[in-house]
């Protein structure tokens, strides 16, 4: 009936495109193309061409975000370096301070109560 040869159909033209795609790859693959035209292998070498520019500025976008990444991460590397620094000049001051041994503290002049 007409369903099943509109269906038929469909699938024969599915299968030319999909063995047309396949031819198409082989080709970019650079296999099989010693039949094809001058033409045919300098849009070939367009594709391709145009495919490896976008590759490289893939590749130059990745390359800028690592750059900025790695100065941010050095900066941020450079502020704590100067925290841990102050941290230690502080740490390094409270310890060099003379302390009084617990003998010499100062008494109170007022002697205690008793109640």
């Amino acid at each position: 009936d007409a369903k099943h040869e509109n269906l038929s159909n469909e699938i024969d033209r599915i299968k030319k495109e999909n063995d047309s795609m396949q031819i198409e790859l082989r080709h970019l693959k650079g296999k099989d193309i010693t039949s094809l035209h001058h033409k045919e292998l300098m849009a070939i070498e367009n594709v391709l061409g145009n495919g490896v520019a976008s590759v490289r500025e893939r590749q130059y976008e990745l390359l800028n975000e690592k750059r900025k990444n790695q100065k941010v991460m050095d900066d941020e590397n450079k502020k704590l370096a100067q925290a841990l620094n102050e941290q230690q000049r502080v740490q390094d001051y409270q310890y060099l301070q003379p302390q009084m041994p617990f003998a010499f503290r100062v008494q109170s002049m007022q002697p205690k109560l008793l109640l």
